[in-house]
């Protein structure tokens, strides 16, 4: 797998994360959209973690920068 997520995106995609997880834990959202936003922000998690995000490539999308 390529890398195709820059540092900011990785910051940004564990920031959301870590909320939807303190939501879900603090009880703020519960039920099935609960799970639904804890099974997101692993995604998320998942993501960030190996820098490879499928759907930017199926959309040809790269955030990191160009080596010269």
């Amino acid at each position: 797998m390529k890398k195709n997520m820059n540092t900011a995106d990785r910051i940004i995609r564990l920031t959301i994360s870590v909320i939807l997880v303190i939501l879900f834990f603090t009880n703020v959202v519960s039920g099935t959209l609960g799970i639904v936003l804890l099974v997101l922000a692993g995604v998320f998690t998942l993501t960030s973690v190996v820098s490879f995000c499928p759907l930017y490539t199926i959309f040809g999308i790269s955030t990191c920068p160009v080596k010269k």
